[in-house]
């Protein structure tokens, strides 16, 4: 009798310790892994806590190639073991020639959606087409969210079909629902922002808005997150928050002992996105008990549901009030902290794992019918 066959599976996994994309891998790839016990996977990276992760089905390959670079389309390909049947990669910048079909995750569609915060031709370009070949190639597309996938058929439709795109939510871990002792991070009362300060979070709003309410409003402004971006750093910001004073303050990326923290203690999570593919961050603050005003706008209203304040993003004065009645208002602070942790119980990683592999699956199976 022949030995079982043994399916092969890499994964790209560059992006380990990003934000964002970092947590969706830290998350998921192990609990995808989990359910295929009988499958060999390849996790292409460099990152030290990848080694964690060896066992008799997984090994580590190194791969140090920038995103968004030329010689990552020759090195991602070499970096695959020979036999490999399926390539996941968490980004949308694959392979162009793959050597096995691909599941690409799209988390969101923000080069095509904004591209005035894309200046210059070359990056516009690169989107256009890695997208559109992500679309063309992949053999599953992953979306994080309905408004993910309803972005790829209206900006993209011409190049994929409805039925190869899957809509998987991202989830939050079981920990972030429990309750932590610690001192506070900040000795004043504080509205909380966490991410990066690229463009399209909007925080020249948001401390526009908090600018307006300071004077009467005991309450600082806590922005934790990465202190530069691709588009933009924080330089920018600080210089346009300066007559604030000390009522602003500027974290940098904390570890997520202190995230925890700050979410905890903090009198809400405030999120003025105009672009989001997700918004883990309020599903994360909701999870940790903390109240969320959040951007009526793409998929926010999808994550948060009736859990959430919202505002219109680009209307500072809305903006501004929405932050006056959460401080004001203890009573909805306390009955959006009761939905949040509610609604945060309807998002999982064990769900998202459960459908990833199933996708996978499925993928590896139309590749060996006749």
């Amino acid at each position: 009798m022949s030995e079982p066959r043994v399916h092969r599976i890499a994964i790209d996994c560059r992006m380990w310790e990003a934000s964002g994309i970092g947590t969706y891998l830290q998350n998921l790839a192990p609990r995808v892994i989990r359910r295929m016990p009988a499958t060999q996977f390849a996790l292409l990276g460099n990152a030290p806590s990848l080694a964690d992760l060896r066992t008799d089905n997984v090994s580590v390959r190194p791969l140090t190639a920038p995103i968004y670079s030329v010689q990552e389309q020759w090195a991602v390909p070499r970096a695959v073991p020979g036999g490999t049947e399926l390539l996941w990669t968490p980004h949308y910048n694959l392979p162009l020639f793959s050597p096995c079909p691909v599941v690409v995750t799209i988390h969101d569609i923000l080069h095509l959606a904004m591209p005035e915060l894309f200046p210059g031709w070359p990056k516009q370009l690169y989107a256009a087409v890695m997208f559109r070949a992500a679309m063309r190639k992949a053999g599953a597309i992953l979306t994080v969210s309905r408004f993910t996938a309803e972005e790829l058929s209206r900006l993209l439709g011409r190049w994929v079909a409805r039925e190869r795109i899957h809509i998987v939510p991202n989830g939050v871990d079981e920990s972030w629902f429990d309750i932590l002792s610690g001192p506070r991070p900040q000795e004043r009362e504080y509205l909380l922002y966490v991410g990066n300060v690229k463009p399209h979070k909007n925080l020249r709003r948001l401390t526009e808005a908090f600018a307006r309410i300071k004077d009467s409003m005991a309450v600082d402004l806590v922005i934790v997150g990465e202190r530069e971006g691709f588009l933009t750093g924080d330089t920018e910001l600080a210089a346009a928050t300066k007559h604030l004073g000390d009522r602003v303050h500027f974290t940098g990326r904390v570890e997520l002992a202190e995230l925890r923290q700050y979410y905890r203690h903090a009198g809400a999570l405030v999120l003025p996105s105009l672009y989001e593919g997700f918004g883990l961050t309020a599903l994360e603050a909701m999870a940790a008990g903390c109240p969320v005003a959040v951007s009526r706008a793409a998929s926010l209203p999808e994550v948060c549901g009736d859990a959430a304040l919202y505002f219109d993003p680009a209307d500072t004065e809305d903006l501004a009030a929405a932050l006056r009645r959460l401080i004001g208002d203890k009573h909805l602070r306390g009955e959006l902290t009761f939905k949040g942790k509610q609604r945060a119980r309807e998002f999982s990683w064990e769900r998202a794992a459960d459908q990833t592999a199933e996708v996978i699956r499925n993928v590896m199976q139309r590749r060996d019918e006749p």
